[in-house]
């Protein structure tokens, strides 16, 4: 963890949900940020809710061009926020752009390394849906009551099939000096490592990272849909 920090000032903050989720699960979280002087920009990343025939072609690096674009078309170094999946997509993003990324956020998920996928899941009519909230460990949904499960599955939508398995290509070490907050739902930072260092290139990738810290936020692994108020306050105090 490092032991100094440098305060990035009004920064604008992209936004990239995890699978299934669109630019508006980022709601919640909007005003806080924006009260705190930033510029949130959530994203919807492309082929989410798409057909088949529509998406068939769009892989994980289509999604990490996407954030790219937007890095591209800022005046300054942006924050980058990344749940769950995003993960993968901010890092593949900061890795294509470590000069003009001023910090990465985790939200419940770690710096993927090079030739690794998001997770498997069903493919259903070519695409991969929402497994529903069941399919999920019982710590990852604890706080997630009946009426948010609800309310959020219903704004959910399918993904193209390649993207969860996609391997995110990785090739340009300067990624490591970009500063990184990795915001765990339960695990503290010691947990995490312990973690990290069962999953051998994942704890390599970690360790290689020059400037990072760990907080826990006490929640599942949805924060920004059951404990809005902490995720926003969290990111904030990252950005500072």
């Amino acid at each position: 963890m490092s032991a100094h920090r440098r305060s990035l000032g009004d920064m604008q903050i992209i936004l990239v949900p995890g699978l299934w989720l669109d630019a508006s699960s980022w709601d919640p979280i909007l005003p806080a940020l924006a009260d705190a002087g930033h510029t949130p920009v959530p994203l919807t990343m492309p082929g989410v809710g798409a057909l088949a025939d529509e998406s068939a072609g769009i892989g994980i690096a289509d999604w990490v061009d996407a954030v790219v674009a937007h890095i591209d078309s800022a005046d300054d170094p942006v924050v980058l926020v990344g749940h769950s999946g995003g993960g993968n997509v901010v890092w593949g993003a900061a890795d294509a752009r470590p000069t003009k990324v001023a910090r990465v956020v985790f939200v419940d998920t770690a710096p993927p390394p090079d030739g690794f996928g998001i997770s498997e899941f069903d493919v259903v009519d070519g695409v991969v849906p929402f497994p529903g909230w069941d399919h999920f460990d019982a710590p990852d949904i604890a706080d997630l009551d009946e009426q948010t499960r609800t309310r959020t599955a219903a704004h959910t939508a399918p993904v193209p099939a390649k993207v969860p398995t996609d391997r995110i290509r990785l090739g340009d070490e300067r990624r490591y000096a970009v500063p990184v907050t990795v915001l765990s739902g339960s695990a503290d930072e010691a947990g995490l490592r312990t973690m990290l260092a069962e999953w051998g290139p994942w704890n390599d990738e970690f360790a290689a990272i020059s400037d990072v810290e760990v907080v826990t936020l006490d929640t599942g692994h949805w924060p920004q849909f059951s404990q809005p108020e902490r995720l926003a306050a969290a990111i904030v105090d990252a950005v500072r």
